[in-house]
């Protein structure tokens, strides 16, 4: 059972992007997809917003997030996140298998 977690970072004069960029420059990004547990870690910008950035975090368990926020690294992506005033909202999904009757709208 993946959990994935929307986290809609929201900042003003493109700070959300700003953020982004900065988690990736400096590896952060890269160094959290190596952690045990990680399926995904992505960003993206809605195209109705320019002042959001969306992450897309999906983990094998909770206690791979667990272990993810009890990491140094989760010190470094707090003090990014207050350099640049950014707000959040976040949405939790657990995976659960597609219906056979939704299969037939996916294209593969």
């Amino acid at each position: 059972m993946s959990i994935t977690i929307n986290i809609y970072y929201t900042g003003e004069k493109g700070q959300a992007l700003a953020f982004a960029r900065e988690m990736t420059s400096l590896g952060i990004v890269d160094e959290i997809r190596k952690e045990k547990g990680n399926l995904r870690y992505e960003y993206f910008i809605p195209m109705n917003d320019e002042n959001t950035v969306l992450l897309i975090d999906s983990w094998e368990s909770q206690e791979a997030i667990d272990l993810h926020h009890a990491s140094p690294m989760m010190g470094q992506i707090i003090m990014l996140r207050e350099k640049y005033d950014l707000q959040m909202k976040v949405e939790r999904f657990i995976a659960d298998e597609l219906p056979p009757a939704d299969k037939k709208f996916i294209k593969e």
